[in-house]
């Protein structure tokens, strides 16, 4: 009766079961996974949902691409990273999430495969799942810092290959594609005929400046991209359900493009009108919205990395931005073991890098997100059992 792309084993896993059992009992979780700004007590302008009133959300004028007033206003945030957008190349979506599967109906059918950066976000796979679309890995590389190597990329095609995701800084590597690598990338695609999807959510949140770093994909390169923002990210407001498409391309692929998801967004209109009202008042707060979660981030990862000293049975993977950190740890147990483990003996919950599909164990992936008192007290804890 049901189909079998939610065929998905539903069994609770160890982990999740001690957490659980722990939460049932009233203990309490130092909590190293928490990835939602909304919890984790950064402080909110108190009047940043006043646009949200705006009367004029009270008529309802279907948009499919969305309106126009917040298309301009995601075109402007583009150009403030340096990166010029037409409003007419840009498609609101409620989520990524949801942009991620308007791109794979877009461009799949069932069977065709899209590649994906290994180590890199799990979400890519159900999502897949769910359009019937098979997702197949390519390998980034580290030697201090990471790299997306286009040769690895290139040996992922297959005839049933229909687009390659980038992440740009990527979850949880914290890296950023360059131009040099952007500009292969395109050129791969435009030679097999690819698309490419540019995952673009975090690239606020940097640890520093790099010229060879590429601000965006949404440019008029070789091949047709489509890059990804939203709200969740951009401003740190999950709960509000805004993202966008950014079609960029030669034109014979563009504009087919740019028209079939226009019906696919008109099938669904699931963006709310109030959040498109607001969405060019809640953009030109962003640095106001931006800088305690880009603060308590790199507090965080100070405070790591000061407690990694000379003889640290840990070290810390080099990033560029992001919210994650990377810990490789000895790999006396397995990372499920380890992970299990820290939690029921020390209540601390942290993300296996199994979790993030990493080719080899030992790691653990930490949220730079929680509070200071948190984060410092679950590190030192994690340091006392390594």
């Amino acid at each position: 009766m049901l189909s079998a792309r939610t065929g998905w084993d539903l069994t609770p896993n160890r982990l999740s079961s001690v957490l659980e059992a722990r939460r049932r009992r009233g203990e309490p979780v130092l909590d190293l996974t928490e990835t939602n700004p909304t919890r984790v007590g950064i402080p909110y302008p108190p009047d940043l949902l006043a646009p949200l009133a705006d009367p004029a959300a009270l008529t309802y004028e279907p948009s499919p691409r969305g309106l126009a007033s917040a298309r301009e206003a995601v075109s402007a945030d583009h150009a403030r990273r340096g990166v010029t957008v037409d409003p007419g190349r840009v498609l609101l979506t409620a989520s990524t999430s949801e942009a991620y599967a308007w791109l794979f109906k877009l461009l799949c059918d069932p069977g065709d495969a899209v590649l994906v950066p290994r180590p890199s976000y799990p979400l890519f796979a159900y999502l897949a799942r769910l359009e019937s679309v098979d997702v197949h890995p390519y390998a980034l590389s580290y030697d201090g810092e990471w790299h997306l190597d286009p040769d690895a990329v290139r040996d992922a095609v297959t005839p049933r290959t229909r687009a390659a995701v980038v992440v740009s800084p990527n979850n949880p590597t914290g890296s950023f594609v360059t131009r040099t690598e952007a500009e292969a990338l395109l050129e791969l695609g435009a030679e097999r005929g690819l698309a490419v999807i540019s995952d673009e959510v975090f690239a606020d949140y940097s640890f520093g400046s790099d010229p060879r770093r590429a601000a965006s994909l949404a440019g008029d390169g070789a091949a047709l991209a489509f890059s990804l923002g939203g709200l969740s990210k951009s401003c740190g407001l999950p709960q509000l359900k805004l993202a966008w498409i950014a079609v960029s391309g030669p034109e014979k692929w563009r504009a087919p493009a740019l028209a079939r998801l226009e019906v696919v967004a008109d099938t669904y209109l699931s963006v709310s009108t109030p959040v498109q009202r607001a969405a060019p008042a809640l953009l030109a707060r962003r640095r106001e919205l931006q800088r305690p979660i880009a603060e308590r981030v790199a507090a965080n990862r100070d405070a790591l990395r000061r407690r990694l000293g000379a003889g640290s049975p840990a070290s810390l993977l080099g990033a560029e931005g992001g919210w994650s950190a990377i810990l490789q740890v000895p790999a006396a147990e397995s990372e499920e073991q380890r992970v299990t483990r820290l939690l029921e003996e020390q209540g601390v919950l942290v993300h296996p890098g199994y979790f993030f599909d990493f080719p080899r164990e030992a790691f653990l992936v930490l949220s730079l997100l929680p509070p200071r008192d948190v984060f410092e007290e679950a590190i030192d804890r994690i340091l006392a059992v390594l």
